[in-house]
């Protein structure tokens, strides 16, 4: 099949004026062709009827034609951060000298024009190595319309290698960290426990699982069974866990007297329902960690003297004049720094339910310092696999996109060093996201020990909402934004937390 001449007659319709052709399907069986079409433009039923019939006459007769369309519009972050991987890919000696600060990108209406700046000694290796070309070529393949690509040259100052003799060899067999359970006072009795496990340390199944902290939520239903279940959420200091309990009939009233403040300690089980990993307590009773508690440092790496793949990017996109007074602004945002964080993977695994996590193809963040966003973090990451037919049609990520993406080892060791001092805030990040970072964190001896709050339970316990996900919260502070993308995600989220400090909400 003469695949340019079949594009031309495809482009002919308006909504596909820049389409290009991502994959062919071929069922012998059944003697039928699918043929995969990505446009960056809306388009109408009578160009997918017109495409159809295009597609048939480039097939033998008795051969049953399929199209299928999807729309992907490729914003500037995403085209610099695939110019990065294909130099990293087909060009690793311009990559060693390239980074995303270095790389330009303005959009046009059929595609793009980018920009590399280099320095002066690198001009030979871009003029003989048909890098701009290749580079090109490589993005009218993955996206729609066509690229031109130029190098600016600027004047670079050298700056000298800064060895990287931080990180101690890694420590494989690890202790999980305990504290002294003080100020037992008993609810439902029991054993009486000594110690309890640090939160941020319960990642597999536990038959016997000692927790204590303070309470941030507490939410009471009955169930159609007529038992009462109650539900907390508790911080440790060093994580966040919710928790499940069935109300015994001899202690309900003295459980429905706890309140978000008080100190508790849980017996139960981490075990498995429904394919996720959930804490269900036995006996709840009054406890706490010893008085001016400051968390054991877990042992691992520490954090990396330098950035070895993705480097934060100042951040200044975002309009935030006026939205603080000087004054005006939360207590909570000047104490501390914040990273605001998403992910995308490649399935809802994070349990190791099946034998294995799924994995990370997408990171992004961005850090908030005194009430402003001030940097980003963004990066694919790749999933040694292919991505599935559903992952791409949510996330709009494509394996082509993933090419050349740094591994996770190094992407988690970047993020180490970016949330190194900061507190981790993201939406549902307790019951999703931060599972994945802290499994591949631990997975390559970093150990996130951060000071977590969720705007998912925020939500839940101050805002009177239909429901709780992030584009219903979006919606009522006005956020909009490219949902099931990380950094996408990850802007919003911290806009979302900035409005819920200003309006008052609680730290959870």
């Amino acid at each position: 099949m003469k695949t340019q001449e079949y594009l031309n007659e495809i482009r002919k319709n308006p909504g596909l004026r820049n389409a290009i052709l991502s994959k062919i399907t071929v069922d012998e069986r059944r003697s039928s062709a699918e043929f995969y079409l990505v446009t960056d433009r809306a388009y109408s039923d009578e160009d997918e009827r017109e495409a159809l019939a295009i597609t048939k006459r480039y097939l033998p007769d008795h051969t049953n034609a399929k199209i299928k369309i999807s729309k992907l519009v490729a914003d500037a972050d995403l085209i610099r951060d695939r110019i990065l991987g294909i130099l990293k890919q087909k060009f690793p000696a311009a990559a060693s000298f390239v980074s995303a600060r270095d790389v330009a990108v303005e959009k046009t209406e059929n595609g793009a024009n980018f920009f590399i700046e280099i320095g002066a000694q690198e001009q030979g290796l871009f003029r003989t190595g048909n890098i701009l070309d290749v580079v090109a070529k490589e993005l009218s393949r993955i996206f729609c319309g066509s690229f031109i690509g130029n190098v600016r040259t600027v004047e670079r100052e050298e700056s000298p290698f800064v060895p990287d003799n931080s990180l101690p060899p890694p420590e494989f067999e690890v202790p999980i960290r305990i504290f002294e359970v003080c100020g037992y006072q008993e609810i439902d009795g029991g054993e009486k426990p000594k110690y309890a496990t640090y939160i941020a340390d319960v990642v597999g199944k536990n038959d016997d699982l000692t927790l204590c902290g303070e309470i941030t939520d507490m939410r009471e239903r009955e169930l159609a069974s007529g038992r009462v279940m109650f539900t907390f959420h508790i911080n440790d200091k060093t994580g966040l866990m919710r928790v499940g309990y069935f109300a015994k009939k001899r202690t309900i009233d003295k459980v429905r007297e706890l309140k978000a403040g008080d100190t508790v300690v849980f017996r139960g089980d981490y075990t498995e329902f429904n394919g996720n990993l959930s804490y269900t307590a036995r006996t709840v009773n009054r406890g706490s960690y010893p008085e001016n508690f400051v968390p054991e440092q877990k042992q691992g790496k520490g954090v990396p003297a330098a950035y070895k793949v993705v480097r934060p990017e100042p951040f200044s996109d975002y309009n935030q004049s006026g939205f603080f007074d000087a004054q005006d602004i939360p207590a909570a945002l000047k104490k501390r720094e914040y990273v605001v964080y998403d992910i995308e993977t490649t399935g809802l695994n994070n349990t190791g339910v099946g034998g294995r996590f799924d994995r990370i193809i997408e990171l992004g963040a961005v850090k908030i310092r005194g009430g402003e966003i001030v940097e980003k973090f963004s990066t694919f990451v790749a999933p040694e696999g292919r991505l599935s037919a559903e992952i791409t049609k949510l996330t709009g990520i494509t394996d082509e996109m993933l090419e050349g993406a740094p591994p996770v080892s190094d992407v988690i060791a970047d993020f180490y060093k970016f949330t190194d001092g900061c507190a981790l805030v993201g939406h549902n990040s307790v019951g999703f996201d931060f599972k994945f970072i802290n499994y591949y964190g631990k997975q390559n001896d970093y150990y996130f020990t951060n000071e977590m709050f969720d705007t998912l339970f925020m939500s839940q316990k101050f805002l009177r909402l239909s429901n709780h996900k992030l584009n219903t919260v979006a919606d009522y502070y006005g956020v909009t934004f490219n949902h099931h993308r990380a950094f996408d995600d990850a802007l919003a989220t911290a806009k979302i937390f900035i409005g819920m400090l200003k309006d008052g909400c609680e730290l959870m």
